[in-house]
């Protein structure tokens, strides 16, 4: 039997591994990251039911399971603005939000695992955990399991409590409902190659020019930006062009700071002008989608909260 002190330091190994699962289980790293912390909590606190029954790391995932199921029948799903709302038809300055809870927000790097990243690229991307947040959670906790992380239908039902059979019965409906699904963002996220290095460079250049002209050739005639926690999003080149307009005061003079978001994908942190100081502060984290040499949707994470998370800077000077 191994010793409590042993057991607290594989904990603290299997963290970022935890954080990944928990917060593809639960669509906000915010919530993901009090799961992972009570989940130690409380393998300190019940030490002494662990028999050995099951693996060491088998009881660690049941105990985070259980606390992610617990929040998430308190919870409503999480999604992203263009799989519940139509494009704006009027253009004017977003006004409509909705509370932080509501949305699926984009993750900094869960561990220096390049090799792994590179295995569960596509499981990471904002687009799938939307699609996640539609399945029930238990589902979602055997689909995850099973073909993200490659579990066994033995080793799943060990941590969830169930049969090997009622296992291979809810992943076969969780793969049926991801199939059937319908999301926007999944279109929407359709990069055909590798990330356009130098097409970023452009729309970052041309935003901090806020030369709209440039900004608006870069998209796809049908391109597209949202903005959570704003309801309202645009699609459309006339329609970025008028919505650009309309938002310069606020953002003309912004600057950006290249990061990676979500396994990898390219993004850009944007820092507004203070009317009140001589520094820029944080505003929002752009996902940039591309599809042959385009645009293809821009989702502009409004958050001010985020930029802690990724371990950017508060205000940048100008």
């Amino acid at each position: 039997m191994i010793e409590l002190a042993f057991a607290l330091r594989m904990v603290e190994d299997l963290k970022p591994e935890l954080t990944s699962y928990c917060y593809r289980m639960l669509g906000s790293m915010d919530d993901a990251d009090d799961a992972v912390q009570e989940t130690s909590i409380r393998v300190w606190q019940r030490w002494d039911t662990f028999r050995g029954e099951s693996s060491f790391k088998t009881w660690v995932y049941r105990i985070a399971t259980n606390l992610c199921l617990d929040k998430l029948r308190q919870a409503k799903r999480r999604v992203l603005p263009v799989d519940v709302y139509d494009p704006a038809v009027t253009i004017a300055e977003p006004r409509d939000t909705l509370p932080e809870t509501s949305w699926v927000w984009p993750a900094p790097e869960f561990a220096d695992q390049p090799e792994e990243t590179a295995i569960r690229r596509d499981t990471l991307q904002l687009c799938f955990i939307a699609l996640l947040q539609t399945l029930p959670p238990r589902q979602r906790a055997v689909l995850i399991l099973k073909d993200v992380f490659e579990w066994s239908a033995k080793e799943i039902a060990d941590a969830l409590d169930m049969s090997a059979a009622a296992v291979n019965s809810a992943l076969q409906r969780a793969r049926g409902t991801m199939e059937q699904a319908q999301l926007r963002s999944h279109s929407f996220s359709a990069e055909s190659s590798a990330p356009d290095r130098e097409l970023l460079s452009r729309y970052m250049e041309a935003f901090e020019r806020f030369d709209i002209d440039a900004l608006v050739s870069l998209f796809h005639e049908e391109g597209s930006m949202s903005m959570p926690p704003f309801t309202m999003w645009v699609q459309g080149r006339d329609h970025l062009s008028r919505f650009f307009a309309l938002t310069r005061h606020h953002c003309e003079g912004s600057r950006f700071i290249p990061i990676t978001v979500n396994g990898g994908y390219p993004a850009l942190a944007q820092y507004v002008p203070d009317p009140e100081s001589s520094s820029r502060v944080p505003w929002g984290i752009h996902v940039i989608e591309m599809k042959d040499g385009k645009i293809l949707h821009i989702q502009n994470f409004i958050n001010r909260n985020l930029f802690a998370r990724f371990g950017l800077p508060d205000p940048l000077d100008r």
